[in-house]
Parts: C-alpha cells; sequence; structure tokens
C-alpha cells in the first residue's frame, strides 16, 4: 500500500464496494449529469461526434510533431495510453521527465498515485482507462504548459476524445479544467461540480502531483472519485 494515499485507502477499500464492479465502469457509454451529481437528469448526454480517425491514425498524423516550442527540448512524444474503448478518461497537464523517458502518461510520483487510485480504491486496471495530457511533450522544468502550446496540442485531445467517446472525463488540475471546460476559476470552486465538455460529463479534481504536495487534500479527490464512478455505474 503507498504511503502518499495514507488513510485514505481504508476509506476507498470499504467505499468503493456499492459503487460497481469493473464491468460497469467498462461497459457504459452515456450517462447523465447536471452541475450537481444529486441534480442529474434520467436522461443520457449525447457523446461527441466520432472522430472518423482511430487513436493510431490520430498518432500518425502527430507524426514527429514540431508545431511549438516544446519539440525542442523533449526526448519522447507522449501521446496517451490505454483502453481505446474506455468509458473512463483522466486528462492531465502534460508529460514529466520519467513520461519523458518512457514515453508514458503518469509513471512518475504522480502517476504512482493515480495508480493507487485506479487499482486500489476503483477496483480497476490502469489498462482499462485512457490517460492523456493537455500537451504530448515536455515543458522544461515541468512549468505549466503556456498557452500557444496547449494550443497547438489541441486540435489532437479533441480528435483522442471523440475517438474515444469516453463515459466520463476526470480533469486532473488547473491545466487540464482551463483546455477543457474554458474556465480560469480557482480549483477549490470548482471541484464537486459535475460539468460538460461537448456532452461528456467532467469531474474536476486534483492533480496527484499537487496531493504528494497537500496530502490533506486527497479526501476531496475521493470524493471526486466516488462521483466518477457514480457517473459511470448510472450508465
Amino acid at each position: 500500500m503507498s504511503d502518499d494515499l495514507g488513510d485514505v485507502i481504508h476509506d476507498l477499500r470499504e467505499r468503493a464496494a456499492y459503487l460497481g464492479t469493473l464491468s460497469r465502469l467498462g461497459l457504459p457509454r452515456s450517462v447523465s449529469a447536471s452541475s450537481k451529481v444529486a441534480e442529474a437528469s434520467a436522461a443520457p448526454l449525447p457523446s461527441p461526434p466520432a472522430s472518423g480517425l482511430s487513436l493510431e491514425e490520430i498518432r500518425a498524423d502527430l507524426g514527429d510533431c514540431q508545431r511549438c516550442k516544446l519539440a525542442g527540448g523533449r526526448k519522447t512524444i507522449v501521446f496517451g495510453q490505454g483502453n481505446p474503448n474506455a468509458a473512463l478518461m483522466f486528462v492531465g497537464e502534460g508529460p514529466g521527465a520519467d513520461e519523458d523517458r518512457t514515453g508514458r502518461p503518469f509513471v512518475g510520483r504522480a502517476g504512482q498515485l493515480l495508480d493507487d487510485i485506479i487499482v486500489k480504491g476503483m477496483k480497476l486496471r490502469r489498462e482499462d482507462v485512457y490517460i492523456a495530457n493537455v500537451v504530448k511533450c515536455r515543458p522544461p522544468g515541468n512549468r505549466v504548459p503556456e498557452p500557444d502550446e496547449a494550443a497547438a496540442c489541441a486540435g489532437y485531445l479533441d480528435r483522442q476524445i471523440a475517438a474515444i467517446r469516453p463515459a466520463v472525463i476526470c480533469a486532473l488540475g488547473a491545466t487540464a479544467v482551463r483546455r477543457l471546460l474554458e474556465n480560469e476559476r480557482s480549483m477549490s470552486s470548482l471541484r464537486g461540480g459535475t460539468y460538460e465538455y461537448r456532452g461528456i460529463p467532467v469531474i474536476v479534481t486534483y492533480h496527484p502531483a499537487y496531493l504528494l504536495r497537500n496530502p490533506a487534500a486527497k479526501v476531496h479527490t475521493w470524493q471526486d472519485i466516488q462521483k466518477v464512478m457514480e457517473l459511470a455505474r448510472r450508465g
């Protein structure tokens, strides 16, 4: 058990059972949502139109991307990883040093914490979800991606989401929230609600890197993850 999750894991294990099994989260393709889960409508929300391209075709189109200045400092493009038919998609900020080295998203300390949430808390396998970032190349020093860098990758993230057509998106951190929701409000004011990206419910929660610096916020993230699971279960 990871020390990073602390006493939250005990709560995860006890409370995850009622939220459904792996198959429940793996199968739905539409869910109902409103500004709050408790006020959810019974009518399903439409998924975005299909992109017409598979993830493999989108990655091929990305190529050896030179569309922004991040290309000059990267080692590897970190496109995304997971189930191409996933019901749940996580969207983070951008690759760090470990991700830049391996080409896989969320493999450093923050990634280990996300793995614990997925595997120990949600009772899923990492390969059952899809994980991507707003930008596909590592910003220098792991700084926040600049607007032009996020804009250069925007079409590729949009097409990834359209190809996967997830039932729920979990936005990890402020950069993902700004990109998906075009909202500049603080994380503390946004988390707790359910929003939409092109008809797909979006749950906002803290980035795992933030949780490593602020362990007290883990209990709020667990509340958000419960909403992710509940929305998927209703599907």
